[in-house]
């Protein structure tokens, strides 16, 4: 068992010249060496967003909102979620979904999702997909049509 105290996790931090803005994330799962799912603390200041619109093809994924107010976006639609709200994607399911911080608090919320050895991340507004392969720890992307092109 490893037992992980406030403050000890891996982090991962990007500044406000990011395209999505500034965030922090601590590596919960990463730091415990756990390899069949993920979890994830991230916090974003205002302004800031999770990632691009994406969906996965062989991943479950999940949020809860620990505190602060984000605005959900799925596909066209919004939701504002708070402290205490999650969100669900189940693999495949054709949703593609991001965080935005349009509140003046920082947000910090939970993500917990499932490591398939291969997964497909469509981004839909972006014309890309991303073939990863856990197995051999490769990336490839593509466009929505099957040609091979760089990240998102």
């Amino acid at each position: 068992m490893t037992v992980i105290k406030t403050g000890t996790a891996e982090v991962r931090t990007g500044d406000a010249d990011d395209p999505l803005g500034a965030y922090r994330a601590e590596q919960i799962s990463d730091t415990g060496g756990l390899t069949q799912f993920g979890a994830i603390v991230e916090e974003l200041p205002p302004g800031s967003s999770s990632s691009i619109s994406h969906w996965h093809t062989n991943e479950d994924e999940m949020v809860f909102v620990l505190e602060g107010t984000l605005t959900l976006t799925e596909n066209d639609q919004t939701t504002v979620l708070v402290q205490g709200d999650s969100a669900c994607w189940p693999a495949g399911e054709a949703v593609a979904h991001s965080l935005h911080n349009h509140a003046d608090q920082p947000a910090r919320y939970m993500v917990i999702g499932t490591r398939a050895p291969q997964d497909t991340v469509t981004y839909p507004d972006r014309d890309r997909v991303l073939h990863h392969d856990r197995t051999t720890n490769t990336r490839r992307y593509t466009t929505l049509d099957g040609r091979p092109t760089t990240k998102p």
